[in-house]
This record gives C-alpha cells, structure tokens and sequence, in this order.
C-alpha cells in the first residue's frame, strides 16, 4: 500500500481550503500546503487542520505547484487546488486504488460550480484532470495559468469513477475578476512564445468557443446559465488575444522607434 502525499497550493483560501484539506485527509497520509502570502484566515486553517504548511513567494502556476511536489515526503502524489474537493465516490476509488496501484498516473473527471450551479454540460464537463500520480513519472507543465501534470511517454495512465468537485466561482463579479487575471497571464505566455495574433484572429477564436461551449458540448441544456457560462468563456479567449495582439502590436513599436 503506498503512501499518498496530497499537495495543495494556496493564496487567500479561507472559504474553501478546510473542505478541501478534510475530504483529503480521508486517503492521504500527509497534506502538503504552500501557501503564497495570505493575509486572511487560510494559515490558521491550515495548521489547525495539521497539514504540512510552507510559506513560498508565488512563482507562477506551473512553477509554485512543482515546487509544491518537492515539499512532499512520498513519491505519489495527489495534487488539489483549494477550491476543490473529493466527491464521495473518487474517495473511495481512491482508497481502493490505495490497496492495489496498478498505473502511473490516474486521471478523473472535475465538476464545477458556477454561480451556485453544478456544470454537467458545456467544456467544463467532463473536464477530465489528471491529479493523482508517481511524480517520477510527471510532472505539472503546460501553459500558464492552464497548468497540468505531463507524464512520461512510457507512463501507464487511467481513469477513476467519481467527480472532483470545483467551487469555480461564487459571483459573476469573482469570475470577471478570474477572467481579467488569466487572460493577461495567457497573453503574456503566448508573447513569450512567439504566437502571432490577427485582427481575424481574436474574431474567429472567440467565436469558435462559444460554439464549443453552448452548442458542441451542449451548455444550451443549461439554459440562462448555459449561456452565461459560454458567453463568459468565449470573452476570456477574446481578452486573451485581443491583450495578446496589444502586446505584440506595443513591441512592433517599440522595435520600429529604436
């Protein structure tokens, strides 16, 4: 039976972080948690819970949860974000998986609430994640702030029965805040990364993920809400490449001025 750190970052956590923390510690053997500077109630939750606690400067998503699976004392790890926590179905796969490890890395779906409402339609469901895993064999990649873990190609990968439940927001004023904040940070990596952006660009990107969203993966089932959902996602991706072609737009300037 091999033991399970489970590892969690945190900033400012205090409405979510002890759910979490408690629906882990039903088949963890130790919880990790580093924190990036909260200045709310999230450090005293988390110690009075008994979690390993860690204080790290946040250095980007990627970055901070990689550095969080080095504080873990065991080499499988199941990583949550705070606003997360186990249903009770995933815990008890967990537990029997616990008893007979068979694969790498075990992947399962994530269900979010927005705005009071468990999303089973649109992309965010079944919006599967793959969160429990021999961090020998991966590691957290991708792109900032989409981070996700990136196994080996050897790596023997599977699913697990059960939901990861994802408080997503609680008002449509946190998710503007959400939607302003990793637009700028995908912006800024797509710069990085050379991505060119069109005027047509940022139309059709926008366009095409609304689709996605209400008629692809049928949000219109959900109605209102299945609208808002998709219509707020599609203006995350119309921030992002409109800041993107800015960016790019202010360097060409930049270049052309020297």
């Amino acid at each position: 039976m091999p033991p399970i750190s489970a590892v969690i970052i945190a900033l400012n956590e205090e409405k979510y972080i002890g759910q979490c923390i408690r629906s882990l510690q039903a088949v963890a053997d130790e919880v990790v948690v580093v924190d990036s500077g909260s200045v709310d109630r999230t450090p005293e939750i988390c110690r009075s819970l008994g979690v390993a606690f860690y204080t790290q400067p946040f250095l980007g998503y990627i970055e901070q949860k990689n550095y969080a699976l080095g504080k873990a004392s065991y080499d499988h790890v199941l990583s949550l974000d705070a606003d997360e926590a186990l249903s009770e179905e995933l815990t008890r796969e967990i537990k029997r998986i616990k008893e007979n490890w068979t694969h790498d890395g075990y992947r399962f779906n994530r269900l979010n609430r927005f705005c009071g409402k468990w999303l089973r339609y649109t992309n965010y469901y079944p919006d599967r994640k793959l969160r429990l895993w021999d961090r020998r064999k991966g590691k957290w990649g991708g792109v900032n702030p989409h981070d996700k873990v990136v196994m080996d190609a050897d790596a023997q990968v599977t699913k697990l029965k059960g939901n990861l439940l994802h408080w997503m927001c609680d008002s449509y004023e946190e998710h503007v805040d959400t939607i302003n904040r990793f637009s700028t940070i995908a912006a800024a990596e797509a710069f990085r990364k050379g991505v060119s952006c069109s005027a047509w660009k940022v139309v059709y990107k926008t366009f095409w993920r609304f689709i996605q969203h209400f008629v692809v993966k049928r949000g219109f089932l959900l109605g209102y809400m299945g609208f808002v959902v998709s219509y707020q996602d599609a203006f995350l991706c119309f921030q992002k490449y409109v800041k993107l072609r800015h960016l790019i737009k202010t360097a060409q300037k930049s270049e052309t001025g020297k």
